[in-house]
Formats: structure tokens, sequence, C-alpha cells
């Protein structure tokens, strides 16, 4: 049970990915959570009001159930098979939060400065999720797919776009943690 509980080393972690990975290939599939998004817009009945969302969704039946396993999944694994233990975080990491006014860091998943029901309907934590779930959703469609689309299964079938992308999602993550994060907080 204590590796179920603890977090995979990468020998294991790693060759099961690979392993998903040439299957999805060899049954000519790609993997990504973001083209869901266009599945579920199309059984809501978006292709009445664009051209996009007319397409035969029944073929991407599998990939709603990769993200109902994924949601089943984490709730497992947050709910049933976690060790209550804190995060390891670096030092460094921690004195930063620490300055943004983050306490109790590494105790949960979420930051309750953020997260918690007091703080979520704020003014600024509204704005911050309404833009950024803009800003995701739009980058998203705009680069052709999410990051596990293009990390996992781009880089996996050798796709030059992917790397591409993927070197944007890290441009884009370290420009939001060392420039817009310290400004937003």
């Amino acid at each position: 049970m204590k590796f179920l509980l603890n977090p995979w080393p990468w020998y294991v972690a790693g060759p099961l990915i690979a392993v998903t990975m040439l299957i999805l290939i060899l049954f000519g599939k790609t993997f990504g959570m973001s083209s869901n998004l266009r599945t579920l817009c199309t059984i809501g009945g978006a292709g009445k009001y664009a051209d996009f969302f007319k397409f035969d969704w029944k073929t991407q039946k599998w990939n709603l159930t990769v993200v109902l396993g994924t949601m089943i999944g984490g709730f497992i694994a947050a709910n049933l098979l976690s060790n209550d233990s804190t995060m390891a975080l670096s030092e460094a990491t921690i004195t930063d939060l620490q300055a943004l006014g983050f306490s109790n860091i590494g105790a949960t998943l979420l930051p309750p400065e953020l997260f918690s029901l007091e703080n979520i309907f704020t003014f600024k934590s509204l704005s911050i999720l309404i833009i950024s779930g803009f800003l995701v959703g739009f980058g998203t469609r705009y680069a052709g797919g999410c990051t596990s689309g293009h990390a996992i299964t781009g880089l996996s079938n050798l796709q030059l776009p992917s790397l591409v992308a993927v070197i944007g999602f890290f441009t884009g993550g370290l420009f939001m943690i060392y420039v817009l994060f310290p400004i937003i907080f």
C-alpha cells in the first residue's frame, strides 16, 4: 500500500505513459483533453451555430471516457490513495510564497487564500478565474491542442508543431510565474 500512497518514481510512471501512447498510436488515436470540450459542445448542439462543431462526435466517445476516468481517478487518488503528508517544496519556494501572503504552504493542493469559499467569490478571484479560463481556452484552440495533447501525443509522434507549442507553454509559464504572478499577488 505504501507504493500506491507515495508519488510514483519516473521509472514506473514514464514507461506506463510510453506503453499507453504506443497503444493509442497502434489504434490510430491521439490523446488530449481539450478536444473533449469541442465534443461536449457538439453534443450540446453548438453545431447549429458554428461549423467548427459540425462533426461526428460519436467517434470521440472513447476520449470522453478518458475524461471521466481522469475525474474518477483523481477523486480516488486524492481521497483514498493519499498519505496526507505535506508537499515537499524547496525553502526558496516557501519563502517566495510567504512573501506573497500565502500561509500553510504545501499543506493542501489548493491554497485557501485563492480557493476557499470566502475567497473564491471576491472580485479579484473571479476576475482571475474568468480571464485565465478564457486565455487557456483560446490558447488551447489556437495552439491546436492542450499541454497533454502536444507534450505527450505530439512529441511522442515527433511532430514539430507540438515541439513549438510545448516550448511556448513553458515560456508562457515562466513569464506568468516570474512577471505576472508577483504583479497579481
